[in-house]
């Protein structure tokens, strides 16, 4: 545990998910922590629209809630998905695994009962205050001193010698701060598309109108609509549309405009949105941005986690995986490092990587979701994958298991995904059906090329944190 006897109160700026279960692990440790958020309390308000109501919350997130006892609670309002089911503009659904069984899974979670849930749970320690409407307009990122506006009562004060954990999302006001010091740099590229929100609402006594234990897509090329399910038997579906362009949001502008392109490409979606036009012109269309920057830490006194460190968009379900496993590495730091600053270093050594990696891999699988999963030639490989998943157990390894089924680094699992998907694709050419793949070949190519590569990488196998 750092070394500061006197144990100074801890800043969390952000009462998101990120900071909410931040602030529990460092209670946990005996620091008393002040939590700064700028929204009023969720819990007790209804908030504006604006982040995605869904997560898809996999192995990362769940040992994260593990390690602090919350795990179970959390899977109980959580609904397993086991494959993706992709819609085609005609014709019969397809359903791809997301695994070698259906014990691996993702799970859909709502954001909001998760947050409400987090926020409860770190103030019940008695070691943690959130204070909402609270928003800092300046950080000595060097000496630990913030300057914070009440919204509430338009009163400024300072909040001064704290150590600051910046976890106020992708357009943190920590990090903006960091811009003073000339090492610093950061990059922001927002996605050429935005998304909507839209509702499927349950069937007669609450059912299910569409499969419940998977994530559906209608994938159309340069855009897409998705859909997860919710505990009230609703669907949440997401629109992502190219801002502008001939099929973008610039082109529905009218109610009707809407309608014809809902019909002609989601027509089955359609019939089961009944509110589509109130909805689509009265939620707000949320922005995409990946956030890459360095360094995250002044010193042993500020220091960015989460989406404030490293945004991703969410085309592969790992924006909060990635910032709950950033809790998990550095409550692991800071049981073995003398002081904050050691603890600060060693944790920004052991993410930086692992959080560009995942944000590259992000971007890949929005291309592969949005248009690749109605490709008969992509339904083949994945079909070769899942044979091989099966066939060779503990030898093969996909990208997709590595990371949403397993805690090895991120930038390890884009490598072996690399070499597995070369060793899938040789394997496909010439085949009509998945199970006519030679495992004879299987075992030379993955024994010649994938296995002497996790040999060599065996440390890093070995789950970080």
């Amino acid at each position: 545990m750092p070394s500061n006897e006197s144990k100074p109160t801890l800043t969390v700026v952000g009462a998101g998910l990120v900071g909410s279960l931040l602030s529990l692990y460092l209670a946990r440790r005996g620091h008393t922590v002040e939590v700064l958020e700028r929204r009023p309390d969720m819990r007790r308000e209804t908030l504006d629209a604006g982040r995605s109501i869904n997560l898809a919350i996999s192995t990362r997130g769940l040992h994260a809630l593990r390690q602090v006892g919350l795990e179970e609670e959390a899977l109980k309002h959580a609904i397993p998905m086991r494959g993706r089911a992709i819609h085609p503009v005609q014709g019969a659904l397809a359903y791809q695994p997301y695994g070698k069984d259906d014990s691996q899974h993702i799970n859909s979670l709502s954001r909001g009962w998760l947050n409400r849930f987090l926020m409860t749970q770190a103030e019940e320690t008695g070691r943690v205050r959130i204070r909402f409407r609270q928003r800092v307009t300046h950080a000595d990122t060097a000496a630990g001193t913030l300057t914070v506006v009440d919204e509430a009562t338009g009163e400024t004060r300072q909040v001064r010698d704290t150590v600051v954990f910046g976890t106020d999302g992708s357009g943190s006001a920590v990090r903006q701060e960091f811009q003073t010091h000339p090492d610093f740099h950061v990059t922001q590229e927002t996605l050429g598309h935005g998304y909507k929100e839209l509702t499927i609402p349950p069937g007669e006594g609450g059912r299910f109108q569409m499969e419940k234990h998977a994530l559906h897509i209608w994938p159309r090329g340069t855009f897409m609509l998705i859909a997860l399910p919710n505990e009230d038997g609703s669907f949440t579906c997401t629109l992502f549309l190219p801002w502008e362009g001939p099929v973008s949001f610039a082109s529905l502008q009218t109610p009707q405009a809407l309608e014809a392109f809902f019909q002609e490409q989601f027509p089955d979606a359609r019939a089961l949105i009944p509110n589509l036009v109130e909805e689509f012109f009265s939620r707000p269309t949320g922005h995409m941005v990946t956030v890459k920057c360095a360094p995250w830490r002044v010193g042993g006194r500020t220091l960015l986690l989460g989406d404030a460190a490293h945004a991703v968009v969410p085309f592969y379900g790992q924006g909060m995986n990635c910032g709950f496993e950033d809790c998990v590495v550095l409550d692991s730091l800071l049981e073995s490092r003398p002081d904050w600053e050691e603890a600060f270093a060693a944790f920004e050594g052991l993410r930086k990587t692992n959080a560009d990696a995942i944000a590259d891999m992000a971007v890949e699988n929005f291309i592969e979701m949005r248009d690749s999963t109605a490709d008969p030639r992509f339904l083949l490989e994945k079909g070769v994958e899942k044979v091989l998943l099966n066939a060779f157990p503990g030898e093969f390894v996909s990208r997709y298991t590595l990371v949403s089924f397993s805690r090895v680094p991120y930038r390890l699992a884009y490598q072996v995904g690399t070499i597995a998907g070369g060793i899938v694709t040789e394997l496909a050419q010439g085949l009509k059906r998945p199970e006519d793949v030679d495992l004879d070949a299987a075992a030379r190519l993955i024994r010649g090329r994938l296995t002497p590569f996790m040999k060599e990488h065996a440390d890093g196998f070995r789950a970080e944190g």
